[in-house]
């Protein structure tokens, strides 16, 4: 496919689209541009490789589900798509775009929205833009639910402002760039989850550490006192089923964000002290139910120690 092709792709309603990774983001940006527009969407997950067949058969119910075409590898996703959008664990997104520039057409976007760190995202830049592609380092900057394709997103490096124009032919209009090169927009999404990931992981610390002690409702409501209006038993909730039901991956993407603040020369301790939480919690495999602080953390406390068959309830 040519450069012109791929500039007119993503408002061209016959063009194909690429997309490597079908998580949670994948999914979410399906539902958002629409059936017709997923029914030009080529779709490759490592998931329908896994060992376990219950899993691979799952995702290729996702696929049907929301009417995709599923691929049985990331050459046939790629094979004449007018842009690329990969969403993978950070962990894969070397691999993935390695195993895209083996069939990306010249003049195809790439767009590199994994949650990796600025040093990441150059080298995947170096190895699209040698095999023709025009990579745009792009970060998610929100959960993608309830949004979806409307997430906010910010876009650097040379080809972003050319890749924002792309991405609004699919709707995804809620896009800006950042000035810079690529890794730009990576280190705000990088720094920001120092924050927004620690402060999981020390809630997971607090809650976990206060139910075991039979004070967690005392600590909670001490929090709310000295921080009003910030309801830490809810968010306590939300923030435990998010670890839950996204650790392994949290965990992956706070190794890149570790690895960012070191780069920096401040050493990364609180990112990877955050990593090790996330990948702790994700290891238990256990399913979040309901939205009660209480329950999600005796379930993950029950995991966590298994030979303790009722963790103290809060005494307080």
């Amino acid at each position: 496919m040519n450069r012109e092709a791929a500039e007119g792709g993503a408002s061209d309603g016959a063009a194909k689209i690429a997309l490597i990774g079908f998580g949670e983001a994948g999914q979410a940006f399906v539902k958002g541009w629409g059936a017709n527009c997923a029914a030009r969407t080529w779709v490759f997950d490592i998931k329908t490789d896994h060992v376990d067949a219950t899993v691979r058969e799952a995702k290729r119910a996702d696929y049907v589900s929301l009417g995709v075409t599923g691929c049985a590898s990331p050459a046939e996703a790629l094979d004449g798509a007018a842009l690329v959008v990969c969403v993978v664990t950070a962990d894969q997104a070397g691999k993935a775009a390695e195993a895209a520039a083996k069939r990306i057409a010249p003049g195809t976007f790439y767009f590199d929205c994994n949650s990796c760190a600025p040093g990441t995202k150059r080298k995947n830049a170096e190895v699209i833009e040698a095999a023709g592609g025009r990579y745009v380092d792009t970060a998610v900057m929100a959960p993608v639910y309830p949004k979806m394709h409307k997430t906010p997103l910010l876009l650097s490096g040379p080809n972003a402002a050319e890749g924002l124009t792309a991405l609004a032919g699919l709707g995804m209009d809620n896009a800006k760039t950042v000035e810079g090169p690529v890794g730009s927009s990576s280190s705000i999404k990088m720094i920001r989850s120092v924050m927004v990931k620690g402060m999981e992981a020390l809630v997971l610390e607090c809650v976990l550490a206060g139910r075991r002690a039979g004070v967690d409702g005392m600590v909670l409501d001490s929090l709310d006192v000295t921080y009003p209006g910030f309801d830490f038993k809810a968010k306590a909730a939300y923030m435990m089923e998010r670890a839950m039901t996204h650790g392994i991956r949290r965990a992956a993407e706070m190794r890149e964000v570790a690895l960012t603040v070191e780069d920096l020369g401040l050493g990364g301790a609180m990112a990877s002290a955050t990593a090790g939480w996330e990948q702790r919690i994700g290891d238990l495999a256990i399913k979040a139910e309901g939205d009660d602080y209480g329950k999600l953390a005796d379930d993950l406390l029950a995991g966590l120690f298994p030979a303790e068959l009722f963790p103290k309830e809060d005494a307080v």
